[in-house]
């Protein structure tokens, strides 16, 4: 086993992880990280797009200049009439990128084949065009549509190869329109074909370094949020969280609901059975807790050592103390012996809980406090029980 497989075997079960050790050489993961992926690099991407397509529109116009340098015709005022249009194409797509809405998002990867697509065509019209004068008018600049396709365009390596093709196409069909001789049509696809092979290979490597970057940099924030023995929250995600649930149940006028729990005599179970009981004891009671915070606003955490924490949103006091001593029975239902317990013969739970509709000038450490002083009441009075 090489020691990047090893490494991975030490933070799986993840989806991340997973995802990591089976690999991608398809350019494709699993449905639900390809649909986090592509929202990801819809994101990730928005700047990059915006400023290729200004560079597009200046490279675009100076083409158009070199047109009226190259050819001197009347043609030379159908091949503007071409950039024009395309331009003013350009120039829409432009708009909806410019002003950066959240409901434009969707529309990034349309908008960004069209701005290939549509320039790649024009020019390719333009080519065929400028052929009817010179058969040595320059056919060059389609292959830098292919590239930015490949490379400036934010699209993933299947977008970027079918628009180019598409590109490749219309150029053949155009060329043939025009009536270039057969001999040179072939050379200038070959060029065009292997100019793409090397933007193909390009955009491959960077496709995969960005999916593994992407899952690399999830895994490690997984892992900077997660307690790494029982796979639950910790004490810096739940700080940030219970602040960020706080602000929004001001907001909404909900309540929030917090259970502070401790095992029960942990450090007795320690001492008698040893500290891999011990951290055996809290894998099985960290799967309890996770079970207790399915819905997508609720949070179960490790604080640390013996002590845990369920954050829920929008529950009342009582479906709240239903919670904690469903929570509590759960544990105690998984039998596990302890024999040093001055409270029962089996692990148990003491739980605190608080539930409160914050105001508009409360502070969340109240929450906290309530529970942490409910906690102590639970333990103070004989442990293996709910106190609110």
């Amino acid at each position: 086993m090489t020691t990047h497989q090893a490494w991975l075997d030490d933070v799986r079960p993840n989806l991340y992880a997973d995802q990591l050790a089976i690999g991608f050489r398809r350019l494709r993961f699993v449905r639900s990280l390809e649909r986090e992926y592509r929202e990801h690099m819809r994101e990730d991407t928005f700047e990059l797009r915006r400023i290729a397509l200004c560079a597009g529109v200046l490279v675009w116009l100076a083409f158009a200049a070199l047109d009226f340098l190259l050819v001197a015709s009347s043609e030379r005022w159908w091949m503007l009439a071409i950039r024009l249009l395309v331009l003013g194409l350009l120039l829409v797509c432009g708009l909806l990128l410019l002003v950066r809405r959240q409901s434009h998002l969707h529309l990034l990867t349309p908008l960004s084949l069209t701005c290939i697509v549509v320039p790649g065509l024009g020019a390719a019209a333009v080519v065929a065009v400028g052929h009817t004068v010179d058969p040595g008018y320059p056919y060059e600049g389609l292959l830098l549509v292919c590239m930015a396709a490949y490379f400036l365009a934010g699209l993933r390596l299947s977008e970027a190869l079918a628009s180019s093709l598409v590109v490749l196409l219309g150029y053949v069909v155009f060329e043939l329109l025009a009536g270039l001789a057969i001999p040179r049509l072939i050379n200038n696809v070959l060029f065009l074909l292997f100019g793409n092979l090397m933007g193909l290979v390009g955009c491959y490597l960077l496709e995969y370094k960005s999916r593994e970057h992407f899952l690399v940099s999830r895994l490690m924030r997984v892992l900077a949020d997660h307690d790494s023995l029982t796979g639950l929250h910790n004490r810096r995600s739940f700080d940030r969280q219970l602040e960020r649930l706080w602000r929004q149940a001001q907001r909404e006028n909900l309540p929030l609901a917090l259970l502070l729990c401790d095992i029960d005599h942990f450090k007795a179970y320690n001492d008698h059975y040893g500290h891999q009981a011990g951290d055996a004891v809290l894998r099985r009671a960290g799967s309890v807790f996770g079970d207790a915070a399915r819905r997508p606003l609720d949070m179960a955490v490790r604080l640390g050592g013996e002590e845990f924490a369920v954050l829920l949103y929008d529950i009342t006091g009582e479906q709240a103390l239903q919670r904690a001593e469903e929570l509590r029975a759960a544990l105690a239902g998984l039998k596990i012996e302890h024999a040093r317990s001055d409270t029962a013969d089996v692990v148990t739970l003491s739980i605190g809980v608080a539930c409160v509709t914050p105001s508009e000038d409360g502070e969340f450490a109240q929450l906290y406090a309530h529970a942490d002083r409910a906690l102590y009441e639970a333990k103070a009075f004989g442990r293996n029980q709910v106190v609110a």
